[in-house]
């Protein structure tokens, strides 16, 4: 009887230790994990949330040392600012999802570190090198490399095939030109009998962005590769603002007035509008709530095809350890991965930020069963960097008014954008000096 009490207590013991072990186990497992803090903005409105929570998760179960703690922050303005205001609070994210553009702001206020500084393998250097180009113009300066591509764009035109079928428009063929954009807006605007509009512009959020689109169609780049000038009032952006304006004024294709960038999706879902230009981040939302059948195009032309990139890069905060250095790179590197990149374009519409995300078998097969995918890739041809200066807020500010006044008629475009010039280059002077 002793002898099995004996036994018995010898086996509670042995449990109570191994349980002890096991806790003693966890919780230096627990204290091995390296936590990261990650910022990132939604643009585009939808359930993006859901993706990266899910995306996230799926990270950590096959990371169970990295924990990541991804905040949705806003839109791109509210994400850097909330960025920067934990890092002056001492409370600094090891990585974020901010604005491509940010780059200077970023650098001139030592917050960020080159991923240059960060990889170590000859694997890590070839991952640097695998994003399209014209993806990492906006993330490059001076030979480092800042930014990685992750919810990247360009802009595309939408149109509505059954809008232009009931106007007598080939519901195949989308404008190629800014004329004839003009004349198959005006053509649908009257087919409708004012119910409808043709064509709709958003000149809120980023009236910059689809400025930059227009100038550019019009062989026109508006700034510099340093940051340190730039070029609103140059007659080829006066033109392509004048363009804009008589959307509405001279062909009334298009409402006057200012257009929201918020809203405009829906206006096309509502059929308000048989053509908008947009983010290709709305495209998996339109594909899925659209009660008509719809087209996706490259912007139209004038001297050439063009539209700026868009979106929102990977950024490494300089306020981290070694130790959380290599954690986000793992994090990031397996959030840009072919398949991951490929997923994410399928969820949002978002293009695959590297060749080899389409050569995916399944972008490869959503490409084919849905060719509208492949056109802000392709578009990537015709592209070119998104505006980005120092004091890039004041400097993009000036051009938004610029645009607004423009359309709203409260000034001629020439008043306008000279007026945007001398703003900016007001903001600029001290950087076109020190250069």
């Amino acid at each position: 009887m002793n002898a099995r009490l004996s036994s018995k207590t010898s086996k509670l013991k042995m449990s109570g230790l191994a349980a002890a072990g096991l806790l003693a186990a966890g919780s230096l497992s627990a204290q091995a994990q390296t936590e990261l803090t990650m910022y990132y903005p939604v643009a585009v409105g939808g359930a993006l949330t859901d993706v990266i929570d899910g995306l996230v998760e799926e990270f950590e179960s096959e990371h169970p040392d990295i924990s990541v703690n991804a905040i949705y922050a806003g839109n791109y303005d509210d994400t850097r600012v909330r960025a920067m205001s934990a890092i002056e609070a001492d409370d600094a994210p090891q990585l974020s999802v901010l604005f491509s553009i940010d780059l200077f702001d970023l650098l001139e206020q030592d917050a960020i570190l080159a991923f240059d500084e960060v990889v170590e393998t000859d694997e890590e250097r070839e991952w640097l090198d695998s994003f399209y180009p014209g993806l990492m113009e906006n993330g490059q300066i001076d030979g480092q490399t800042y930014g990685i591509p992750f919810q990247r764009s360009t802009i595309v035109l939408y149109w509505n095939k059954d809008a232009f079928e009931a106007a007598g428009l080939d519901p195949e063929t989308p404008p190629e030109t800014w004329e004839e954009m003009a004349e198959m807006g005006a053509a649908i605007r009257e087919a409708s009998g004012g119910e409808q509009w043709g064509v709709m512009v958003p000149s809120t959020g980023y009236p910059y962005w689809m400025f930059q689109a227009f100038a550019f169609q019009n062989g026109h780049r508006l700034m510099n590769e340093e940051g340190t000038e730039v070029y609103f009032d140059d007659p080829a952006a006066i033109e392509a603002l004048e363009y804009w304006v008589a959307l509405a004024q001279e062909h009334e294709a298009m409402p006057d007035g200012t257009i929201e960038w918020g809203t405009l999706r829906q206006n096309f879902l509502e059929q308000s509008t048989a053509m908008m230009w947009h983010s290709t981040g709305n495209l998996t939302a339109v594909r899925n709530e659209a009660s008509f059948d719809f087209g996706v195009a490259m912007l139209p032309m004038k001297e050439q095809r063009g539209s700026p990139t868009g979106g929102g890069n990977f950024y490494l905060f300089k306020e981290s350890s070694e130790e959380e250095q290599r954690a986000a790179m793992t994090f990031i590197r397996w959030m840009t991965a072919p398949e991951r990149a490929a997923a994410w374009s399928i969820e949002t519409g978002y293009m695959g930020v590297s060749p080899a995300a389409y050569e995916t078998e399944a972008l490869r097969d959503y490409v084919e069963e849905f060719p509208p995918a492949a056109v802000a890739r392709d578009q990537l041809e015709h592209a070119t960097a998104e505006l980005a200066t120092y004091q890039g807020g004041r400097v993009r500010r000036a051009l938004d008014n610029a645009v607004q006044a423009a359309l709203t008629g409260q000034m001629s475009p020439e008043e306008a954008l000279k007026q945007a010039q001398a703003e900016a280059d007001a903001a600029l002077r001290r950087y076109a000096r020190s250069r």
